[in-house]
């Protein structure tokens, strides 16, 4: 059962997503999650770093939208199924998360090349704070690593988290130069085809925000669905 720490709003602060706005988050730090916890906060819009679940909790904004596809339905396009061919060419593992130099090396030329591109800020992640976001001990987290299959180098990382009911996709970093064209695309069509195999019924992708370039991709799964409101742990979620 899970054990929580600490239970906060954070004070107001600059949109990550919408710089123009301001935006809160409410945020749980907590321990000895189960997999049926995690399942039931993704269902209300939670999403996890390591130990930190996170929701908003802007007053006057809603328009980060928790968003996810229904496996059963899903219709790939003819631009996702041409990335997942483009995916299949490379070597898929999925295990539990890893933190050695190599990830940490693909990581930083992935983030370096999001600040060239996007004007993200730099990214002050070291090895100690990645593995406290990305391989904090979970029952539910996954690694899917993607390798070329000639030299065996590292192309991409997907972290995901997997219940019984759904996998949710949480982060995913590749390599700016030699990772097939929508690679990230090919990867959200195989969790899919993942969760179909295991009897899941939902894959999450976290927030759709229209207006932010970085998630507006979202919506191009379909049919997909969204969470209405904010509901709280004893209230029924409403997807529609």
């Amino acid at each position: 059962m899970a054990i929580v720490l600490e239970q906060l709003i954070e004070p107001k602060r600059v949109c990550s997503y919408l710089p123009d706005r301001r935006a809160q988050l409410e945020m749980r730090i907590q321990v000895e999650v189960t997999a049926t916890e995690l399942e039931a906060m993704l269902e209300r819009g939670w999403r996890r770093f390591g130990p930190v679940y996170f929701r908003p909790a802007c007053q006057t904004c809603e328009s980060c939208v928790s968003l996810r596809i229904p496996v059963d339905t899903f219709l790939p396009t003819k631009s996702q199924r041409r990335a997942l061919k483009g995916t299949l060419r490379l070597r898929r593992t999925v295990g539990l998360p890893r933190v050695d130099d190599e990830h940490m090396r693909l990581y930083r030329r992935w983030h370096a090349e999001r600040e060239r591109s996007r004007g993200w800020e730099p990214s002050p992640l070291d090895a100690e704070r990645y593995a406290f976001d990305f391989a904090f001990p979970h029952p539910a987290v996954r690694e899917v690593s993607y390798r070329d299959p000639g030299d065996q180098r590292l192309v991409a990382v997907g972290i995901c988290d997997e219940t019984e009911a759904a996998l949710s996709a949480a982060y995913f970093y590749w390599d700016p130069a030699c990772a097939p064209s929508s690679l990230g695309v090919g990867h959200v069509v195989m969790l899919i085809a993942d969760a179909k195999k295991a009897g899941c019924k939902h894959v999450y992708l976290g927030y759709r925000v229209l207006e932010c370039a970085s998630l507006a991709y979202k919506a191009r799964y379909e049919p997909h669905e969204l969470l209405a409101g904010r509901p709280q742990a004893d209230e029924l979620p409403n997807w529609r």
